[in-house]
This record gives structure tokens, sequence and C-alpha cells, in this order.
């Protein structure tokens, strides 16, 4: 391991989270919430210190970093991050218990949007922004964001980004990997721009619609509102949140490849096609079953339809209503879309549409060849060859993900917690997606569950957000040895 290196990067890290609390002190000044500026100015002084002393001690470092680094740096990098944020939650009294503020951090820079608080328009705005900035800067990766930048320490960023990177695969749409990361966010800034233009337009303040742009691009689904997007019963609202969720949950690539007329790579990918043909049927089964049953009209039910299969399927975490009291049916379509997910290279949590297809794949190619012993079977996506490698990668995530669901479920309910608000809350943390069924569903939160539930259910936030993978591969013996 190279400590020296990994202490560096953590250290730009840090410089870029206390840079970017500057956001919420201009917002306390908007707002006149005079008292909380110092609840921001100390966690900016503690990472800046902590930065430079980390830089001074430090020095001559390797200029790469290998995989087993990347995988220490983007967790650390991830607790560091949600301990630094935490503090103005914690400082300003907003949210007393530590464990409590380190759960609402973690979630927000998971982009999970599960939440502890009960009352949630009492704090202040700045507090609310600082929360849903969180989303926006773990939505496209702080390490990403800091891949950037670590060229002017002519250091090489690829396993960094690669062991951070959601999805199984990383689209590198440029030979650089530092140009790759800048070219994601000039997308994400973009996207960002667009809906909070378009959210504005629709009779939000500024507050409100960076807010929402801040949790739907990053499929985080932190609301300054207690109701949530429902607060606003906008049918334009609604449907802006709704196209904009469905593309955070897309490939970022896709977008790249659209800036550059690559239109036939576009059309090709196969991965986008499932996703939005999972999104298209979902919805219409989901409205018809409430034609009638819950709403007057096929149109109203088509935009609450919508909407919760777009918030549950990119596993954002927005609401718009309670989808508990739906028929049946939609609540079991709701229910499975919490194991989908978005797109590899997306901002969205969850399995991903990409290994679920792959195991798809695999199990038919299983079928033939039970059938026909003697064939030659491939797993192919489109018209390209899975590598096995990869199916085996993919196999076993797997089995570690209903591992995790398993062990967490059981961890929970060790609290007393009934077992549909146990394996829900085990499934919608690690899954990132925020809010599920029973106690932890739209009208519900999780500031009942003990401290020890919710440091394990912070570490399936962390768990999830960095595929598995990353973190669990840290605790092997083997990987700390030189």
């Amino acid at each position: 391991m190279h400590f020296k290196l990994i202490f560096r990067i953590i250290a730009v890290l840090l410089l870029i989270v206390a840079f970017f609390m500057v956001f919420p002190i201009l917002f306390a000044f908007r707002f006149r919430e005079l008292e909380i500026i110092s609840s921001f100015l100390i966690p900016m002084a503690i990472a800046c210190v902590s930065a430079v002393l980390i830089l001074f001690l430090c020095k001559n470092p390797v200029r790469r970093i290998n995989t087993r680094d990347g995988f220490l740096l983007v967790t650390a990098s991830w607790l560091a991050a949600s301990l630094v944020g935490s503090l103005p939650f914690f400082i300003s009294g907003a949210i007393p218990r530590f464990t409590d503020a380190f759960f609402e951090t973690m979630s927000g820079y998971s982009t999970t949007g599960a939440s502890i608080l009960t009352n949630i328009e009492v704090l202040p705005k700045s507090l609310l922004f600082w929360r849903s900035l969180t989303h926006w800067l773990g939505g496209m990766g702080i390490v990403v964001l800091t891949a950037a930048v670590l060229p002017l320490l002519g250091i090489g960023a690829y396993q960094l980004i690669k062991a951070e990177a959601p999805g199984p695969t990383l689209d590198k749409i440029t030979p650089k990997i530092a140009r790759t990361a800048k070219y994601l966010w000039a997308i994400y800034l973009f996207f960002t721009v667009a809906e909070t233009i378009f959210l504005m337009a629709g009779g939000m303040d500024l507050f409100d619609a960076l807010t929402h742009t801040f949790g739907t691009l990053a499929t985080g689904g932190f609301s300054p509102k207690a109701a949530s997007v429902g607060h606003y019963n906008s049918t334009y609202i609604d449907v802006v949140i709704t196209v904009f969720m469905v593309i955070a949950g897309m490939n970022f690539a896709v977008y790249f490849w659209i800036a550059t007329g690559n239109i036939r790579r576009i059309l090709s990918n196969v991965e986008m096609r499932v996703y939005i043909a999972i999104f298209v049927v979902a919805t219409l089964v989901i409205a018809l079953s409430l034609f009638k049953q819950t709403y007057g009209s096929f149109s109203t039910s088509l935009r609450y339809a919508g909407f919760q299969t777009a918030t549950i399927l990119t596993t954002t975490g927005y609401v718009t209503a309670d989808y508990e009291t739906w028929p049946e049916l939609a609540r079991a379509l709701l229910f499975g879309l919490m194991f989908v997910g978005g797109c590899s290279g997306s901002t969205g949590g969850g399995i991903k549409v990409i290994r679920l297809l792959t195991m798809v794949k695999l199990a038919v190619s299983e079928m033939r060849f039970l059938a026909h012993p003697k064939g030659v079977f491939s797993v192919t996506i489109g018209k390209h060859p899975v590598e096995r490698d990869m199916v085996y990668t993919v196999a076993a995530f797997f089995f570690l993900y209903i591992s995790m669901l398993l062990i967490i479920t059981i961890i929970v309910a060790s609290s007393g917690s009934n077992i549909l608000t146990s394996f829900s809350a085990a499934a919608v943390t690690l899954g990132n997606i925020g809010p599920g069924f029973g106690q932890v569903g739209p009208t519900g939160n999780y500031a009942h569950f003990p401290a020890y539930v919710k440091w394990v259910l912070s570490f399936a936030m962390l768990a999830g957000r960095l595929e598995l993978y990353t973190v669990l591969v840290l605790f092997r013996p083997k990987v700390w040895r030189s």
C-alpha cells in the first residue's frame, strides 16, 4: 500500500469538500441564518488544516496508485467526506447525536436518501442546502472530481476512478481518464443547469429548484419539504423531475456519444434499451392497476405511476404519493423494481440493468447447454460476447449482494423491527434507494432504529454505493500485505 500517496489524495478531497461548504454559507447570509455560519467554518478549518498537515508530512510519494490503493483510497475518501460533512449538522445542534448526523451525511454522499429527520422544514435552509449538496457531490462521485485534478499533482488516476465508478464497466470516453472525468462533470453540470431552469419555470424558487435538482441528477432523493415533491402538487414539476430521473439513470457516456454524433453506438446499447423498456412497461402496468381503483383518470394514474416507477427504478427516492396504499399489483411491481437500479455508468444505485441482463443471458446459455451438452455457447450482450471473467464477477456480485441483504435484514430485525421493515431497510440502503416499505416507507423514516442498526445501515449505504467489491475486498488480510 502506498499510504503517503493515499493520504495526499484524501487531502485534496478534504480541500474540495471545504470549498463546497462556501455555498451553504452564502445561503446562510441570504436567509439571515448567521448563527449557522460557524457550523460550516469549523469543519472547513478542520478540513483545511488537516489537508495542509497531510501534504506537509507525506512528501515525495510514488506517482501512481495500484488497484489495492484504489480500493482503500475510495473507501477512505467516502468515510472522510462523510465525517467532515456531518459536522455542520452536529455542531449546529440540528442533529444532536453524531450517529444520526453521520447516517444522514452518508445517506447524502451515497445518494441513498434515507433520513432520520422527522421535521425537515424546521431546519435552517443553509443546512438543508448542504444536505442536498452532499447528494450532488456524491452523485457523480467526489473521487471522480478528485481524479480530474490529480494530474496537477502528477498523479495517475485510472485505478482511482475505476474503483469508484458505478456499474460493472467503465466507459473511457476519452483515452485519458482525467479528461473523461472532466467530460462527465461537464455533462453533469449541463443537466444541473437545465433542470434548475425548468423547475424555476414551474414556480420553484432558486433554493427549491437547486435542492431538488441535486437530488434528481444524483438519484438521491433528499428534499427540503416533508412531503417531498408531492408538496408542490404540480403535474409540470412531476413530469420534469420524472424525465430527469430517467436521464440520470442512464449511462452518462450516452450523452457524450450524443454530443459527438455517435448515434450508432447509442442505438446498439442494449442496456439502455432494456432500461427504457422496463420503465415504460412498469409505468403502464402500474397506471392500469391504479386507474379507477385509486385515481379517476388514466392521465392522473399515468402521472403518479411514471413518477414512482422512475424514482424506484433509478433509486432516487422522491415521492409524490403514498404507494403503500396502492393496489397489491402496483406495490409488488415497485418492490421488484427496488432490485433493478439504473444503468452502469449512471448515478443510480441498485444491482444495475447490465448485471441482471448478464445473469439472464447466463441462465439461458446454461439451459441451452443442458439441452445440447455437446454444444458450445457463450453469453452475449447484443452482438458482443461477454468475457467469462466478467460473467464470474457478476455471478459473485449477486452472491455477495444476496448474502449481505440477508445478514443486514437479520441485524435490523434484532432491534425488534418486523420482517417487512427489516428486509426493506436492508434492501433500500444496500441499493441506495431511500424509502421502502413498512416503517421505512414513503411516510416513515429511520429515526426509530437504535444506534448500532444505523451504523450497520450506514455501512450498507457505503458498500452499495461503491459496488460491494471496493469495500469488501479490504476485509481480506492479503490485501494489506505488501
